[in-house]
């Protein structure tokens, strides 16, 4: 009779714990309030998602898990103690002036217009003079808080962004094979600025509340015991309304977050397209996809206001009430002599500072809400661990000869069993130029991806020079490979900037000798502003021979002993090919060079030729020798010709 394991339902138990009760009594079962199955139950276990015992603990583990969050969310202040301090300090001077000026408006109509006219008089303007000064104070401290206290909040942010951000670059592909890239923008953008928001307005708004709401409750119990129990009367429905309502809203705006990230997703990936879009005319198109987004946003955020405009609504209506209260009750008591006109006037003040706090936290639970799930999604991005990292014993290369042995590989991808390589063997000496050819999908790419780590094998290992590369550091194993990709990706910005890339550290002579040996110094120098000229966006200004020659340049500038080349020409024009050709033949020179081509044309010149199927290495050998044979390499040399 216990409940089931992992928290499964009885429908969710393999068939050795449901027995030989048919399927179609499961749905009959019924939970007693112990969590003990009534006795005409005829099977052993309960449902455990239905027994309220194991609900309450769910609960429990909820609300322990929440405090573990803000705990983790109050520790992004310690760095700015000072400010934190200095900013509550303030806040609490503000809210003890508020305190004090009707106080003063009290002793002015209750005794000092009974004072003699002179004395009266003299004492008047002392006291709207120290009320002046209070008023300015009460500036002072405002702006204190909305100044310093918006500085420490964008410290905060620009922390937390800078912690997710270098989250991000330790994630490895595998993990952004299976993202957006606008849910990771607005986690960073939009997510953050709310938590900011919140850890700056909310201990503020906080304590001003509780100081205003504490004192002006002793205050109004010290001039009239009953009228202020009648102006707390409505408080514990008050309370109990806002929790109900902020238990909703939570769930509200944590749907309004998924549905901005997908807008901002539909828009990175159509303005990125935004020439695929057009040359197909499909703007249109491209309109009612993101209207479909838009719109699902908006049924998102009519759910979140509806809670929130009912939420506002009540509270207000229970602020008016509890003003509307004491003016009846305080009436009463005046029609009996019970009270003084002016202990009313003072009240009716006090009752702003009562009810404005009623307020901030109307304004706190809202920001707490969009902070709270804002930081939750941060979370959930900081929980995924790097699959690839360095291992504890990791060690830094030395001299790199350049060896590279794959002994057993196995890999398939995280999403599927179905095995990209199987057991593959492979040797290629330091400095030797390796060509891998074969039909789309037989595991090219995905090979020359595992002497970077950019996936891990699933089986087998990858060595250089002998060693397992997962004993080496990632960063000193990928400073030793250069890789020249098909789809060259240039960043925003100059010719400069983007060969420097390569080594962040180089001297515009070690620039251009790179650029140089790349082919691409006399293009260069025909732009606009030659080495200074602005390429755009992807580097949408130049042509696809010329974005290719940059990337062979700042592989030049890494100067790496292992090389890459994974169809680094086969998007390029005649003219283009040959030019960008003689570059990579030039940069692979000494060096240990992996080449992946479709163009077998380009490969003739390679030391060794290997073709891969599905099953594996079929081929291997140099051109001629592949060619003598008539197979595979033969078929499709031939074919590329025809």
């Amino acid at each position: 009779r216990r409940p089931p394991p992992s928290g499964r339902t009885l429908s969710q138990q393999p068939d050795r714990i449901r027995g030989a009760v048919p399927q179609g009594q499961l749905s009959r079962m019924k939970v007693c309030k112990t969590g003990h199955c009534q006795k005409q139950c005829p099977v052993l276990y309960c449902d455990y998602n239905e027994n309220p015992h194991n609900r309450q603990e769910e609960e429990k583990e909820r609300q322990k898990e929440m405090g573990k969050t803000l705990k983790r969310l109050v520790s992004y202040y310690k760095p700015y103690k000072g400010l934190f301090f200095s900013d509550l300090f303030f806040a609490v001077l503000g809210a003890g002036v508020t305190l004090v000026i009707p106080l003063i408006v009290r002793y002015i109509t209750n005794t000092v217009v009974n004072q003699p006219v002179q004395e009266a008089t003299d004492l008047i303007v002392k006291l709207g003079i120290f009320m002046v000064v209070l008023v300015l104070v009460e500036a002072f401290c405002n702006f204190y808080i909305a100044y310093y206290g918006h500085i420490m909040g964008a410290r905060i942010e620009r922390d937390m962004r800078n912690e997710i951000f270098g989250h991000y670059q330790k994630l490895s592909f595998a993990f952004y094979d299976n993202q957006k890239v606008g849910h990771l923008l607005s986690r960073i953008t939009s997510d953050l600025f709310d938590i900011s928001e919140l850890l700056h307005h909310g201990p503020e708004d906080l304590v001003i509340s509780i100081i205003k709401f504490i004192g002006a409750f002793i205050i109004l119990m010290f001039i009239n015991i009953k009228l202020a129990l009648s102006a707390f009367l409505f408080v514990p429905f008050l309370l109990i309304y806002a929790f109900i309502y902020n238990r909703k809203m939570k769930s509200a705006f944590r749907e309004n977050r998924a549905r901005i990230a997908d807008i901002n997703t539909q828009i990175e990936d159509s303005l990125s397209g935004i020439r695929v879009v057009k040359s197909f005319a499909n703007e249109k198109e491209e309109m009612k996809k993101f209207q479909r987004g838009n719109e699902r946003f908006v049924d998102s955020k009519k759910r979140s206001y509806k809670y929130m405009g009912t939420y506002n609504s009540g509270m207000g209506a229970f602020t008016t009430l509890i003003t509307i209260t004491v003016l009846l009750v305080g009436a009463y008591f005046m029609t009996r002599g019970k009270m003084p006109v002016e202990d009313l006037v003072t009240v009716l003040l006090y009752i702003n500072n009562f009810t404005d706090p009623v307020k901030k936290l109307i304004t706190f639970t809202e920001q707490f809400q969009n902070g709270y799930s804002g930081y939750s999604r941060f979370l959930e991005i900081m929980a995924i661990a790097p699959d690839i990292k360095d291992v504890p014993e990791a060690v830094e290369l030395g001299d790199v000869k350049g060896e590279i042995a794959f002994k057993d590989v196995s890999f398939h991808y995280e999403e599927s069993q179905e095995e990209v390589l199987s057991h593959v063997d492979l040797t290629v000496k330091a400095g030797e130029y390796v060509a891998l050819v074969g039909s789309s999908g037989a595991g090219k790419t995905t090979l020359c991806s595992l002497i970077p780590r950019f996936y891990d094998v699933s089986g087998g290992s990858v060595c250089l020079d002998g060693m397992d590369i997962r004993k080496i550091k990632l960063q000193s194993l990928r400073n030793h490979i250069g890789i020249v990709q098909q789809d060259v990706y240039l960043f925003a910005g100059t010719v400069m900037e983007n060969i420097r890339y390569g080594k962040p550290d180089a001297t515009d002579e070690e620039v251009l000798r790179a650029a140089k040996a790349a082919n691409a110094h006399e293009f260069i120098m025909g732009l606009e502003n030659g080495y200074d000229t602005d390429i755009g966006q992807r580097g949408v200004k130049l042509s696809g021979g010329q974005k290719q020659r940059l990337s062979i340049a700042r592989v030049f500038l890494k100067n790496p002993p292992i090389l890459i080349f994974d169809e680094a020409t086969s998007a390029l024009d005649n003219e283009s090919e040959k030019i960008v050709q003689q570059s990579l033949e030039s940069l692979a020179k000494d060096r240990t060079t992996f080449v992946i081509a479709h163009r077998l044309s380009t490969i003739r010149k390679a030391q060794r030729i290997l073709v891969l199927t599905d099953d594996g290495i079929a081929e291997e050998g140099t051109h001629e020798e592949l060619m003598q044979r008539e197979g595979l390499y033969s078929s499709l040399y031939k074919l590329s010709f025809v």
